[in-house]
């Protein structure tokens, strides 16, 4: 694995904190040592740029600005923070978790490693960075960036993600791992993994490390790690009604199978998966489902797509204007311009965009 003897392991921490400490971004969670803040942005940061978690973390933090806030506060109006981050299962878990903070360790995130890992969304990789850059717990990170730091430094060529191999980057880090500056030193590599040593391009004249890097000797940055094989994507092609009552109020629906997955498992409209004429599938489905009968009212928006992973989403959209909007259990009626203040997907938001443009057009 990475060959750096103890004998040269001084230097080689020395040389990445220091280049750490005049390079680091400016990023509001590093402002503070503050466990819920640092706990926030790393489950934030999970397969999101920081550029996008940027902008999300600030909001957030400006409605729950401490742990108590978050415990307390309703589930949508936790979801409703985090709409358009994605990834929303994360932020039922942060929820969850800052409840049970709140009851079992008095407001503030454990310091015991084993009481992190048994919070709902704490995984090894997140209590080890919560820890180590709150608390400077000597506990090393292992993630995408800092895995590719490790791997070029000591030209693995397998793939990383296998048990064996991510077990041996583990050891590895753990070995790597400054003790005694536990928060900075993690920061600092994965700052080199996101900066520096990047997937597509390692920028080694930069790097503070590169005397050290085995990949850089043997010529070999460009093809460490090994790619990983992608899912291949599947396509998906939805159908959605707007249902619009005389006072622009729409109905929404709780998710449920496979088409709740795709809208978050938040508010949707009524949607199916369909294969060949949206117009008539949808409205046979609306007739069967819920006993409307709006074949001859249904006037196509303009085509929306949104992506879930390795999904890539067509959806049709159809405004139905109703006299009345059915009552149907589980479902809600809502004013069709408010859903902005609602905890909804992407996907429906963009449903609700297509309509609200239509009937500003058209009004």
């Amino acid at each position: 694995m990475v060959a750096i003897s103890a004998r040269e392991l001084p230097e080689f921490r020395s040389a990445l904190l220091a280049w750490f400490a005049e390079r680091k971004r400016d990023l509001p969670w590093r402002r503070s040592k503050d466990p819920y803040r640092i706990w926030l942005s790393e489950i934030m940061l999970q397969q999101t740029r920081v550029a996008a978690v940027i902008p999300y973390f600030e909001n957030f933090i400006a409605r729950f600005p401490d742990l108590h806030a978050l415990a307390r506060a309703r589930g949508e109006a936790v979801l409703s923070h985090w709409a358009g981050l994605g990834y929303y299962s994360r932020a039922r878990h942060l929820h969850r978790a800052a409840k049970e903070i709140a009851a079992k360790h008095n407001g503030r995130f454990p310091r015991d490693h084993k009481a992190a890992l048994a919070l709902p969304g704490i995984g090894r990789y997140t209590a080890a960075a919560v820890l180590s850059i709150a608390y400077d717990v000597p506990l090393a990170v292992l993630d995408g960036n800092v895995a590719r730091v490790l791997a070029r430094l000591g030209a693995v060529r397998r793939d990383l993600r296998t048990a064996a191999v991510w077990q041996n980057l583990e050891d590895t880090a753990q070995r790597l791992l400054a003790t005694e500056s536990a928060g900075d030193w993690n920061q600092a590599m994965m700052e080199l993994g996101a900066m520096v040593c990047t997937p597509a391009v390692a920028k080694c004249p930069e790097c503070p490390v590169a005397k050290w890097c085995q990949a850089r000797k043997l010529g070999l940055t460009e093809t460490i790690p090994e790619s990983r094989k992608k899912r291949a994507t599947e396509q998906v092609h939805l159908a959605a009604a707007v249902l619009l009552d005389p006072r622009e109020r729409t109905l929404l629906i709780r998710p449920s199978g496979h088409d709740g997955a795709l809208f978050s498992r938040m508010w949707q409209f009524p949607a199916l998966q369909i294969t060949s004429s949206s117009a008539a599938e949808l409205a046979i489905h609306l007739r069967r489902e819920f006993g409307i009968a709006v074949a001859r009212r249904m006037k196509a928006l303009k085509i929306a797509r949104h992506a879930v992973t390795y999904r890539n989403i067509r959806i049709e959209p159809f405004l139905i204007r109703v006299a009345s909007l059915p009552e149907i259990a589980g479902a809600q009626t809502f004013p069709l311009r408010g859903l902005k203040k609602l905890a909804v997907s992407g996907a429906t938001r963009k449903i609700a965009n297509a309509a609200i443009t239509y009937i500003s057009v058209t009004s």
